[in-house]
């Protein structure tokens, strides 16, 4: 019998989250042990589509990583925690690049991986991340990084109505007259 999407979904970040600790050679033996566990039973099917999906994901991971880091302001992939990486690849993958995945459907079922294994205030982050991918908050994002750029332009390009002094602050002072 074949699993559930969410099942699939779940054993696909499980094997995504070993990338982060291991080299390819380690992997494939650690994607051969993860199906061979005796953990969960794999049909064929199954198995395929987990493999191919991972695949994917990981073809695409250069391009998702440096998405994911556009739109996570103030923080770095670095400090990012490995279960909420993971899950915001997985979720990005399905939202980019499955189109049998509705937006909506990626971002619910990336909460709920944040929420089972992630820390406390995973899933705010993750679905705080995610809304900036979806149409809307692309909008938002693009309008938001446009407003940045043009306050930068602004800050750089010198002021026509400030006096040319040099930078040099003037003070003028009124001395009291004394009795």
């Amino acid at each position: 019998m074949a699993m559930y999407r969410r099942t699939i979904r779940e054993q696909l970040f499980k094997l995504l989250f070993r990338f982060d600790f291991l080299s390819g050679e380690e992997m494939k033996e650690q994607e051969e042990l993860f199906f061979d566990s005796g953990d969960q039973t794999f049909s064929e099917a199954d198995r395929t589509e987990i493999t191919e999906k991972l695949e994917r994901i990981l073809a695409h991971r250069e391009e998702i990583d440096r998405e994911i880091a556009e739109r996570s302001e103030g923080w770095s992939l670095d400090r990012m925690g490995k279960v909420e990486l993971t899950v915001l690849r997985l979720a990005v993958y399905e939202m980019k690049y499955d189109d049998s995945v509705p937006e909506k459907v990626a971002i619910n079922e990336a909460v709920e991986l944040a929420r089972r294994f992630g820390q406390d205030g995973a899933p705010a982050f993750v679905n705080a991340i995610l809304s900036r991918f979806t149409r809307e908050g692309e909008k938002k994002y693009e309008q938001q990084k446009a407003l940045k750029t043009e306050k930068k332009e602004e800050e750089a390009a010198p002021d026509r109505n400030r006096p040319r002094n040099g930078g040099a602050q003037v003070h003028i002072v009124h001395a009291r007259k004394q009795r």
